[in-house]
């Protein structure tokens, strides 16, 4: 079985923050477990919570305006965009959890990712998984995939973003098929590209 490559594509911003100093696995684990109780209890008060914390570990990251507002602006049009649509069919109580978790997640996952090298990353998932490797578990492909699903979070919510501001310059915010299928098409550009690259390090199989 030949080694795992590890991939440089990620989104880190360099810095000594708190934020950037806590090990991986730490981090990984908050991200993990908070997203796992909003989605079980999903209440107001849970949601409130998690968007307090979330905000405090984005003042205490000290990431540079510019990638503050790179977390900040996909999550807001997505939020923007499911609110809409849970406020019409759910009323305003669960728009405002539903736009509160998604909001929390896509900009928890992308404060790990710019707040930890990809590297940290695999490194830190593959110590974990190491011991399943004796049931025939490969904790390097786990790792990489771990990462790529974390690391995909923001991405894919920049693009939606950008799709939603493609869509108001040409006046068709009210076209639900002008919006996801240019989401969509743009999200299987997205991992084409990101499988060209896997294949390229010879992960393709």
């Amino acid at each position: 079985m030949h080694a795992v490559s590890r991939p440089t594509t990620g989104t880190h911003v360099p810095g000594t923050s708190v934020l950037h100093r806590a090990p991986a696995g730490l981090k990984l684990g908050a991200l993990a477990v908070g997203l796992l109780v909003e989605g079980i209890v999903r209440t107001p008060v849970s949601v409130t919570v998690g968007v307090v914390v979330t905000a405090v570990a984005l003042l205490v990251s000290r990431l540079p305006p510019r990638a503050c507002w790179d977390l900040l602006r996909p999550a807001i049009f997505v939020g923007v965009i499911v609110g809409a649509l849970q406020l019409w069919f759910a009323g305003p109580v669960t728009a405002a959890v539903t736009v509160g978790w998604l909001v929390t997640a896509v900009v928890a996952a992308g404060l790990v990712t710019a707040t930890t090298p990809m590297q940290e990353l695999l490194d830190t998932v593959t110590s974990l998984v190491g011991p399943l490797r004796r049931v025939g578990v490969d904790p390097d492909r786990v790792a990489l995939t771990l990462a790529l699903a974390v690391s995909s979070v923001p991405v894919i919510a920049r693009l939606a973003g950008e799709v939603q501001q493609a869509r108001m310059a040409r006046g068709a915010e009210r076209s639900a098929r002008a919006f996801v299928v240019p989401l969509v098409i743009r999200t299987v550009r997205h991992a084409d590209r990101l499988g060209e690259a896997l294949r390229a390090r010879g992960l393709d199989d």
